[in-house]
């Protein structure tokens, strides 16, 4: 059976605070995370080591998510790779027209699903074990593991200027 601690998610968004946050979460469920802040470096990441799964943002610098998702697609050993959009222009001008068009396309395999930020832990983490298809374990265990993330976070949050506070925040809506 597959276990969290057996694979590895690649994360690519270019907002520092979403990869944190996003990092955090995963490695608090098990899993060993790589990180990207754009489609370009997300491919040289590809390269050094084929993650089991991406979690992809759409709108970034360099080589937006559409663009990477090409590149990842004409590779066949890439091809195959599960992967969730996570994006907060779902519905907006930036991105619903590459997330339309991923959704819809059929020459490409698409996401295994897209989540709208803000995410939450539950919520993403069990959207990356869906895709992998591993069990969630209901019990003390993910109580504790979520009770560490809440003191995580909240340290953070306590710690974090006001320009981190400002950022956050715009993910939270």
């Amino acid at each position: 059976m597959a276990r969290p601690e057996d694979k590895t998610i690649l994360i690519v968004d270019d907002e520092p605070d979403t990869v944190t946050f996003l990092q955090t979460t995963l490695q608090y469920a098990g899993f060993q995370v790589m990180t990207a802040s754009n489609g370009e470096e997300a491919l040289d990441r590809v390269k050094e080591k084929k993650p089991d799964f991406i979690s992809l943002d759409l709108v970034m610098p360099k080589k937006s998510g559409i663009r990477f998702l090409y590149e990842l697609r004409k590779n066949r050993e890439w091809a195959r790779i599960p992967l969730v959009i996570v994006t907060g222009h779902a519905r907006d001008d930036l991105g619903s027209s590459d997330l339309n068009t991923i959704l819809e396309d059929k020459m490409i395999s698409g996401p295994q699903a897209y989540l709208e930020k803000p995410v939450t832990p539950e919520t993403y983490v069990a959207a990356v074990k869906r895709a992998l298809g591993i069990e969630d374990e209901a019990g003390d265990a993910d109580a504790v593991d979520r009770n560490a993330l809440r003191r995580d976070l909240d340290s953070f949050l306590r710690s974090a200027d006001d320009g981190q506070l400002e950022k956050l925040k715009g993910l939270l809506k």
